[in-house]
């Protein structure tokens, strides 16, 4: 039967992505690994690899296409033995994620699309069982998660089933399904609502509705904004998914995280003087390229990494019922993007010596320039720093990205007056300011932390034992 292949959810934020590129035509065998596609999302273009072997029987959507939402059928795979004539697109069915074993030979429900709620898209039907798509990082890609039985057992629903129960308060447990092998489906759920049955879950329907309710009030609209200005005064740029994030992501951490900001003032001079000498000290190949470069902002990972080793309390995330307390010091750093930022991870930062940092840290900046940047290799972490010194930026303060509950904002290093033994001097300083989430991490344990990070910087040696 032929293989649904459809938009995979590359990320928990991820709703729609661009096609980028096929990197197959149809006619063409694939076998399972082959990379089939590159799917821009809002932080970074990834490779799809094909789960299924068989021949490419029809794209459904072509590559340059923007805004394929997730769960959307972008291909069709067809399965030896099999020719084009097999595909049917002409029912407007929608693809459906879990159509069940390839055992199971069913059709999708002819009315399941037809009928569906708004912001459902419809997309050409396809009989036969679907395909889902392997990529860096597994992610659900169904809106509404597959229901288990008391035992844990799995209820088998369609996608469009479990999501007008959901809307409707049912409980799928107490439902008996009419389609193949017992598989519930959208006529089920219309006569249990017929039927006042399965009104079970009806609490748990409230949640959405209640959380639409108090959800922030958007922004202005573009007529409120527009009509200040005149019309020929200025342009459109529509928002790209990653701005629409970076918008989401950071308004919530703003309205959801009490924030609280301590800053300190470091001096340098002995941290860029340990600098130069590892510099001058490293390896170099038979070209003369040296085996790492360190930079400031290397160092200042490394210090941050290990000053929340010594303040191990600092090192966590919040959640409703628990302390989340991590035992390494995953950072990630804020890297400049066209269009946004992305923040990719040094994992175990506290381990590494400064120049696997420096080199773990030059390969992840350059790969996130170019999108190139694996799920992992951005999501989570601990921790993050945000250094604007290189842009001349004298200090600012940053917002916490969760899950993290620290971010650490560096200024420039510039050569201040300063007070020595009583007595003037002149010394290279550089002003930090930590944001911390105060739900965990309280004034005076954030003090004890970026004092531990001063401690580090200002005696650089302590970072290589």
């Amino acid at each position: 039967m032929p293989i649904n292949i459809t938009m995979p959810a590359l990320s928990p934020t991820m709703e729609e992505g661009n096609l980028a590129k096929w990197l197959v035509k149809e006619g063409d065998k694939v076998s399972s690994g082959d990379v089939i596609a590159e799917i821009e999302t809002d932080k970074a273009t990834m490779e799809v690899e094909a789960v299924d072997e068989g021949t490419v029987g029809k794209i459904v959507v072509p590559e340059g296409s923007q805004g394929v939402k997730v769960n959307e059928l972008i291909a069709v795979l067809l399965e030896d033995g099999e020719d084009a004539s097999a595909i049917d697109t002409s029912g407007g069915g929608k693809s459906d994620a879990d159509s069940g074993a390839k055992d199971s030979g069913s059709k999708p429900e002819k009315g399941d699309a037809a009928s569906a709620p708004a912001g459902d898209e419809k997309v050409p039907s396809v009989p036969g069982s679907s395909s889902s798509i392997e990529v860096g990082a597994k992610a659900a890609t169904d809106p509404v998660p597959a229901p288990k039985t008391s035992d844990g057992g799995r209820i088998f629903a369609s996608p469009l089933a479990r999501r007008l129960a959901q809307l409707n308060g049912l409980d799928l447990k107490a439902l008996s399904g009419s389609g193949p092998h017992g598989r519930i489906i959208k006529r089920d759920i219309e006569a249990a609502l017929e039927s006042g049955t399965g009104k079970a879950a009806a609490k748990d329907a409230e949640a959405p509705k209640a959380a639409a309710a108090s959800a922030p009030a958007k922004g202005q609209s573009a007529e409120q904004v527009l009509g200040l200005f005149d019309k020929d005064s200025y342009e459109l740029v529509p928002h790209d998914g990653m701005r629409k994030t970076i918008a989401k992501r950071l308004t919530e951490s703003k309205q959801t995280i009490p924030h609280f900001y301590v800053s300190v003032d470091c001096e340098l001079d002995a941290l860029l003087a340990l600098r130069a000498q590892l510099n001058d000290a490293a390896a170099r190949d038979k070209d003369g390229k040296p085996a790492y470069k360190l930079s400031v902002n290397d160092m200042t990972i490394k210090a941050l990494a290990l000053a929340l080793r010594d303040v191990p309390m600092a090192n966590v995330s919040w959640t409703d019922d628990n302390m989340v307390v991590h035992k390494h010091a995953d950072v990630g750093v804020a890297v400049a993007i066209p269009g946004g930022l992305i923040t990719p991870i040094i994992r175990r930062a506290e381990e590494k010596p400064l120049s696997v940092v420096s080199n773990e840290m030059k390969d992840l900046g350059k790969r996130a320039k170019e999108r190139k940047l694996k799920p992992d290799e951005y999501q989570g972490g601990t921790t993050a720093v945000s250094n604007m010194g290189m842009m001349g930026v004298k200090n600012f303060s940053a917002v916490v990205n969760p899950p993290h509950a620290t971010i650490l904002a560096v200024g420039a290093g510039e050569k201040r007056p300063v007070v020595k033994d009583g007595e003037l001097a002149v010394a290279t300083v550089m002003s930090v300011t930590l944001s911390t989430d105060h739900r965990c991490v309280d004034g005076a344990l954030g003090a004890e932390l970026l004092a531990a990070f001063k401690g580090y910087i200002e005696n650089p040696m302590s970072m290589l034992v």
